[in-house]
């Protein structure tokens, strides 16, 4: 049988589109879905331009050895994963971080990436219109995920945890993976339970802090949440929460937030807008649901693939 819970990208009929008339329409009159995809956009836009560090200064705050051009390469493999995000709902970190993390200081990637994915997600819990309801439901769950997130950042501001974490979840990933094969892409009906569920929520808010990946909560809605609009909008409001916790406990209680990790921060979100667009648009369509399960996996399994390449070495 083949998961409905993993084919994310099944057309809805009542899944909402995007009028622009319409759209301002309701933004004049502080609709929540308008308001919070507005907010979203214009906070990394004002963060792009306004702390704007000067032609000369783009790449000063990185590294020496980090040029323009990798930089315009970082601009193209945030595009790719801000696409897949707005199909899947999920793999936005897992693509960015590894990838950021091989070039630049890893601790540097964490905290920039922590920027475009909570733009990412206030964006998709407007446009999917259904995180509130899923918060009323699953408030346990958001509460235990700030826990793990506030842990989670104090544990990358004092520790430097090196490829371990990273390799961990490379793991996680591929036993999803392996699970999901043998499986035949396997969903169980009705078997969410609160607990398992919570403590999916505090190690997904602790390992997002450590280390901007966290496959534990999309792989636990895969196999067991129904509703692909509530998938995709719990999961953004649940993320959104998180990284909105790890970004104030940053900047308020650790030196980690500099204005020059804001501005590279809100650059790469803006340039992520153009790739979640055209996921929303693709999410959209009718496709075929077995091809888009092997199309999930393959990528989870490549993503598993790039995070061993990174941290395999190191540990040895």
């Amino acid at each position: 049988m083949i998961s409905e819970s993993i084919a994310l990208i099944h057309m809805s009929t009542r899944e909402p589109t995007i009028d622009p008339q319409q759209f301002l329409t309701n933004l004049r009159a502080f609709h929540y879905r308008e308001v919070m995809m507005s907010l979203a956009t214009l906070a990394v836009l004002a963060g792009s331009i306004l702390l704007f560090p000067g032609w000369g200064n783009v790449t000063k705050g990185v590294q020496s050895t980090v040029t323009t051009e990798l930089l315009a390469l970082f601009v193209v493999v945030a595009i790719v994963a801000g696409a897949i995000k707005g199909m899947l709902g999920f793999g936005y970190a897992l693509i960015t971080t590894p990838i950021f993390a091989s070039v630049i200081d890893p601790t540097l990637a964490v905290v920039v990436l922590a920027i475009p994915p909570w733009m990412i997600n206030m964006f998709q819990v407007g446009e999917t219109k259904t995180g509130v309801s899923f918060i009323r439901e699953e408030w346990i769950l958001v509460a235990l995920a700030i826990i793990g997130s506030v842990v989670g950042v104090y544990f990358l501001a004092q520790y430097n945890t090196g490829p371990i974490v990273p390799f961990l979840i490379g793991l996680i990933i591929l036993a999803y993976v392996v699970f999901q094969v043998v499986q035949n892409f396997v969903t169980i009906e009705e078997a969410h339970h609160p607990i398992a569920l919570s403590t999916a929520g505090f190690l997904e808010g602790f390992l997002l802090a450590a280390s901007n990946l966290g496959p534990l909560l999309p792989a636990y809605f895969h196999t067991f949440e129904r509703d692909t609009e509530r998938y995709i909008g719990g999961l953004s409001m649940v993320l959104g929460i998180i990284f909105t916790v790890r970004l104030v406990q940053m900047a308020l209680f650790t030196d980690l937030l500099t204005t020059y990790r804001i501005w590279l921060g809100s650059t790469i979100a803006v340039v992520t807008i153009v790739g979640l667009l055209l996921g929303t648009y693709l999410r959209r369509l009718e496709i075929d649901q077995r091809r888009f399960n092997w199309f999930v996996i393959t990528l989870l399994f490549i993503i598993s693939l790039n995070i061993f390449r990174n941290t395999i070495p190191a540990l040895l």
